[in-house]
């Protein structure tokens, strides 16, 4: 079913588009951090850690570090992931759905992220172009080579270990886009929905794309809705944290129609704070508290000005917020008042 067109945030590229779970301390926390990293160091000499254990923790902070300089200057930028497999030709339609997928997020100022090989991944980054396109390269003994969009370029990492390179997929972005493809594919797939489900990745909108008429991934969302659905291994709530279909446009919309009126969430102390493009009317306010009632844990869903605790954010600092204790369980609901809050405000004059 597509969804209502949306009126949408400004889409020109500014510091409201920084990740939001980036907070900026100043030097002085840095240094604690910093020194507590060394002091873990110190105490796997004092453990007599195995060989083995220190290169694999030696290996992933480099990782990690080297990919964190290469994504801070981009993270200004609104990012999508790109999953698929690395087995699809250009002449699929699969292949063509992701480079017109690409192309249109581009056109909307938005930077694709693959695994920089290729087929799907390969795809993405076609149809973004060069300038527009990210990429974590998997060393492996095959399947390693990066596609030839983003090889030798500046914002293109290269990793050993999986771990690290889907730590990235999922932190670096405000968005997931996957088309068919195999064990890595529903991997990634699975994992990004139970960071979101579990509320260990910031709420963000997560599409499956079929070719025109295909049913992958309609098959996919059979086998949730009678397996997992229907034995109440997940909620009906829960359904609403994705979204399949085989139209690249109403992908694209699903995406972009989430930060139309919702910009970021931020949890302070006890309370969950939603940043919003804006401000809701004091009626709009009682409605979600009708609705909504049921994920409020105590108290009220209200209107509020920036928190004090807050102030590391200030490229947010300007933005109307909504607080609430929020129960942290019923995360599907919660993208369902997200939509709620986009769809109608995002249609007001």
């Amino acid at each position: 079913m597509t969804k209502r067109r949306l009126k949408r945030a400004d889409p020109n590229l500014s510091e409201a588009n920084v990740l939001p779970t980036e907070h900026f301390g100043d030097q002085v926390e840095n240094q604690e951090l910093i020194d507590e990293i060394k002091e873990t160091a110190d105490k796997l000499a004092r453990d007599k850690a195995t060989r083995g254990d220190l290169k694999l923790l030696s290996r992933a902070l480099r990782e990690l570090r080297y990919a964190f300089k290469v994504f801070t200057p981009y993270r200004k930028h609104r990012k999508v992931t790109i999953f698929g497999s690395a087995r699809t030709h250009a002449e699929h339609e699969e292949y063509k759905q992701a480079a017109e997928f690409g192309r249109l997020m581009a056109a909307e100022g938005w930077m694709a992220l693959t695994g920089a090989g290729g087929g799907i991944m390969e795809a993405g980054h076609v149809g973004a172009g060069k300038e527009m396109s990210m990429g974590v390269n998997i060393m492996l003994p095959f399947e390693q080579d990066a596609n030839y969009v983003i090889n030798d370029d500046e914002k293109l990492v290269h990793l050993k270990y999986f771990f690290t390179r889907k730590l990235l997929f999922v932190k670096e972005v405000h968005a997931i886009a996957l088309f068919p493809g195999g064990f890595g594919t529903q991997d990634e797939g699975f994992e990004t929905l139970t960071l979101v489900q579990t509320g260990k990745r910031d709420m963000m909108p997560i599409v499956f794309i079929d070719e025109p008429g295909g049913i992958y991934w309609k098959a996919w969302l059979e086998f949730i809705s009678e397996q997992l659905l229907a034995r109440e291994l997940i909620s009906p709530a829960d359904m609403s944290l994705f979204l399949v279909t085989d139209d690249v446009n109403e992908a694209v919309e699903e995406i972009l129609s989430f930060y139309s009126v919702y910009n970021s969430m931020r949890y302070v102390r006890d309370k969950l704070v939603l940043r919003l493009h804006k401000e809701p009317s004091d009626a709009f306010v009682e409605r979600l508290n009708d609705e909504f009632s049921d994920i409020v844990e105590k108290g009220r869903i209200e209107k509020s000005d920036v928190l004090k605790w807050e102030m590391d954010e200030e490229h947010l600092l300007d933005l109307p917020r909504l607080v609430f204790r929020f129960d942290r369980h019923g995360i599907g609901r919660l993208r369902e008042m997200i939509d709620v809050i986009n769809s109608e405000l995002g249609e007001e004059k």
